[in-house]
This record gives C-alpha cells, structure tokens and sequence, in this order.
C-alpha cells in the first residue's frame, strides 16, 4: 500500500512539473521576439493580424497579381453568397472547437481534452471582409512580394485537399456570420501548436517580427504595440 502511494505522489509530482514548465515557457518564450527580416523590395501588400480576445486570424487581399483568394475559397460557399468583397481572413484551428463552441459557455471537457492531446482534427476557418480597421485587437502590416509569396504557401499547404487538389469545404450550418466557411485542414491542434502559434508562424514565414513561440493571441500582439 506504501509503495502504491508512493508511487502515486510521483506521478503526481511528474505532473505538476509538467504543468509549471509549460507554465513557465508559456510566459517566458513569447517576450523573445523574432526580428523582422531585412530587405530592399517595397513592401505596399497589406495584410493584417487580427483576435478576438483569444482566437487570431490573418487577413490577406482577396485578389492580387499573385493569387484570387476567391478562386481557392469560392464566395458561393458562404451562407450570403456575396461577392467582391476585399479581404480574406483565416485562421486555423481545432475543429471540434469550431463547429461544436459557438460560444465559450458551451463549450464541453471532451472537446478541451480532445484538442489539448492532439485526439481532434483541425479546421480552416474562412470570413470574408469589405474592410478592415486598425485597433488594439487588429494591426496592419506591408509585404513585398516575394514575403507575401511566402505567406500565401504557408496559408494554402495548410488545407487539406481532395484529389483534384481544390480545398474541402465542410458541409455544416455552425459558421459564425453570412460570410464564413469552414475548410478541412492539416496537422492537430494541442496546448504547444494552437490556433495562435499557427498565426505567429505565418509572420515568420513572411519575415515579420513574431514570438520565439506563443500560445495566445497576446503573445503575439505585445510584439506590434
């Protein structure tokens, strides 16, 4: 009986030593900030970092000389079905949360443990926008080209693809708005890679300035006050 319990104050310490390292590197890593890369190309193509208070997205142009957003993420596939609108945001993340969350009040422990231990699948979230305005809780940054090139293929190796190569669309009625859908995607979501450090990992693919590593929205955005 002794040794059981020994044993089992172990595990619980092993535990708790889990949970205080990841503590601590969750506060420590995202004050290291990654610089942005230096270049000489012009940078004129806005995009934009955007959180809801926990949840953040990028935000491209819907069209420019490089890619027609709208091609790959058909206006048809939102509940209004309208059409040219200017920006495109996108976020991925777990898809238990996103199509079974609406809100924070309905969320279930079942789909926090599936999503914290890599058990879910994960989803793209897409919204479309006819502008956009800086605040606390969106910034804008300029690309050049060749960074924007960088973004779109981190952005579009993320989703999943049928064998024609086109994006998945979801089939569902849980999107958030008239101008939304949801896209199969790529990889699980867990408590080292969440929604947040896809974003801050799209910055690093474009070269801007980031966290070393982040798991909330703040840990990005303390980086462009």
């Amino acid at each position: 009986m002794k040794k059981i319990l020994k044993n089992l104050l172990k595990a619980i310490g092993v535990i708790l030593g889990i949970v205080l390292l990841y503590v601590f590197l969750a506060l420590a890593l995202p004050n290291i900030e990654v610089p942005k890369k230096t270049t000489t190309e012009t940078a004129n193509i806005p995009i934009y970092i955007c959180t809801n208070g926990v949840h953040t997205d990028l935000v491209v142009p819907v069209k420019t000389a490089q890619i027609d957003w709208s091609q790959k993420i058909p206006f048809q596939n939102t509940k209004s079905e309208a059409e040219n609108f200017k920006y495109l945001g996108i976020g991925w993340g777990d898809k238990g949360f996103y199509l079974d969350t609406p809100t924070w009040s309905q969320l279930k422990f079942s789909t926090a443990f599936y999503a914290a231990f890599w058990l879910g699948e994960s989803a793209m979230h897409c919204t479309y926008y006819n502008e956009m305005k800086e605040g606390k809780d969106c910034k804008r940054i300029l690309l050049t080209k060749n960074q924007y090139s960088d973004l779109i293929k981190f952005i579009d190796k993320k989703f999943d693809k049928n064998p024609f190569r086109n994006n998945i669309l979801i089939p569902t009625n849980a999107v958030y708005g008239e101008n939304d859908a949801f896209y199969e995607a790529k990889g699980s979501y867990s408590f080292l890679y969440t929604c947040n450090t896809w974003t801050n990992n799209g910055l690093k693919a474009a070269g801007q300035k980031a966290a070393l590593w982040t798991a909330s929205d703040f840990g990005i955005f303390q980086h462009y006050k």
